[in-house]
């Protein structure tokens, strides 16, 4: 049996797991993809003491760091059931394996979500897609449409630009929500036109995108000839394990933790995009904080059950 197991291998699962290392603890980390969330950010410019870093290389560097400890085990690998047993908790993988452990961290991050728009389903994979930092590269030269107007679509539209022949950025209002240095830096591509105060309505194909409806027209006409279309509206919390066993949630759908990131089920704790904590601020750096301040709740409450055994 593993003193801790982690769902999640993004920032919070890797900083949990370090920690954890790092209190002599026999550690499993899983998840279905190394990196999470932050293999979709394309530069990172806020992690203290890096200038500049790719966020795939940020995550290998957070994954040889985790790895270098022998106490944690990685696997890759869907979990597809989560539920409590005696002295602690048993996870069931999509393959039917199990593993155990006396503790649960659920770093298990967030998911993309969808506009629900005519088209959406049809066309995804032939040229609809929910990352445009990943998939830009295969647009060179071409024109895409970015949906959204947070950090993710202003980030995603402006490394759409650094390779696209033009960049349509639809957004629902006249003003975005992005880290201003974003939204600067996008201003001053040429090649980039706003298209504000106007909603996607249908997404235009054939075997593949070839153009999108809004609910206005933009010079003219509502609909846009384009070869790809990024959807970028944010992300939702992944909390359907916590749910299985009972774990409370905020207003908001956000798994409930308290200053320890316990959350309402003895041995369980959270960490990451997944959780109340940090103000809902989804960043690497606090995502890495939650998921220290969780793996020293574990300690703490193994050591706790030891002295009450």
């Amino acid at each position: 049996m593993f003193d801790v197991l982690i769902i999640g291998m993004g920032a919070a699962g890797y900083t949990s797991a370090i920690y954890a290392a790092r209190y002599k603890l026999k550690t499993l980390i899983v998840g279905l993809e190394d990196g999470g969330m932050g293999l979709t950010a394309a530069e990172v410019g806020n992690w203290p003491g890096t200038i500049e870093i790719k966020g795939p290389d940020l995550m290998e560097n957070f994954k040889k760091h985790a790895q270098s400890f022998e106490e944690v085990t990685q696997k890759v690998a869907r979990v597809e059931k989560v539920e409590k047993i005696a002295g602690g908790f048993r996870l069931t993988f999509q393959s039917g394996e199990t593993a155990e452990g006396k503790t649960l961290i659920l770093a298990t991050g967030s998911q993309k979500r969808h506009l629900g728009v005519k088209g959406e389903t049809e066309f995804s994979g032939k040229g609809v897609t929910y990352c445009a930092t990943c998939d830009a590269f295969f647009y060179r030269g071409k024109t895409v449409a970015v949906i959204g107007g947070g950090d993710s679509a202003v980030e995603g539209a402006a490394i759409a630009a650094q390779v696209a022949a033009k960049v349509y950025l639809v957004h629902r209002r006249s003003a975005f929500r992005a880290e201003p240095y974003w939204e600067e830096r996008l201003k001053s591509m040429k090649n980039v036109m706003f298209v504000l105060e106007r909603n996607l309505v249908e997404i235009l194909g054939d075997a593949k995108v070839t153009g999108i409806r809004i609910d206005k027209p933009f010079e003219g006409s509502d609909q846009l000839a384009v070869d790809g279309v990024f959807i970028e509206i944010g992300s939702d919390p992944s909390v359907d394990l916590g749910v299985q066993i009972g774990c409370a949630l905020d207003e908001r759908g956000f798994l409930k933790v308290d200053d320890g990131m316990a959350t309402s089920v003895a041995g369980v704790f959270g960490a990451g995009d997944a959780t109340s904590a940090s103000n809902h601020f989804a960043q690497f750096v606090t995502a890495a904080g939650e998921g220290a301040v969780a793996a020293n709740g574990v300690f703490s409450f193994i050591q706790s059950a030891g002295a009450n055994a």
